[in-house]
């Protein structure tokens, strides 16, 4: 019966994200900005982690051309394997981003810690490290205003 509920909740939670989506010009301020947040923190990391798996938009090697040489031989495979991984679970956390929000910002903004700092230890990657440690403390503030929002509705 508990899973039940769970699943209830959950829907409930993403019914009502969409429909502040869709309805995005009556919904106030903080209101949009949470659900712009929640927005973007789902269609980045899905369109990132597909680009990542099958070299649509980026060339492969430039994917990896940004693996740390750590990162590589931790990894099974080789660079391109480690890719095709940081994909997958860029792609997997987006869609738990859009589940549970409020999970999923603090485990998405995790994620981007670990990839900046795979990208402070690759020559000439630094400044896209930083951009990994600033959508890290947005993806934290994003979970906050989920979990605040969701208090006050219960």
């Amino acid at each position: 019966m508990a899973s039940t509920h769970a699943w209830d909740h959950l829907t409930h939670d993403m019914r009502e994200e969409m429909h502040d989506l869709t309805h995005f010009a009556t919904v106030d301020a903080v209101h949009q900005s949470r659900v712009a947040l929640w927005a973007t923190f789902v269609a980045l990391p899905v369109l990132w982690g597909l680009d990542m798996m099958t070299n649509l938009v980026t060339d492969s090697t430039t994917w990896e051309g940004s693996i740390s040489t750590w990162a590589d031989n931790l990894l099974p495979g080789n660079a391109a394997d480690a890719v095709m991984w940081f994909g997958a679970i860029t792609l997997l956390i987006g869609l738990l981003v859009a589940a549970v929000p409020q999970f999923g910002g603090d485990v998405l903004g995790i994620w981007f810690v670990l990839l900046a700092v795979n990208l402070f230890s690759v020559d000439q990657m630094a400044y896209l490290g930083l951009g990994m440690v600033a959508l890290a403390a947005c993806c934290f503030c994003m979970a906050r205003m989920m979990r605040g929002d969701h208090r006050r509705e219960a």
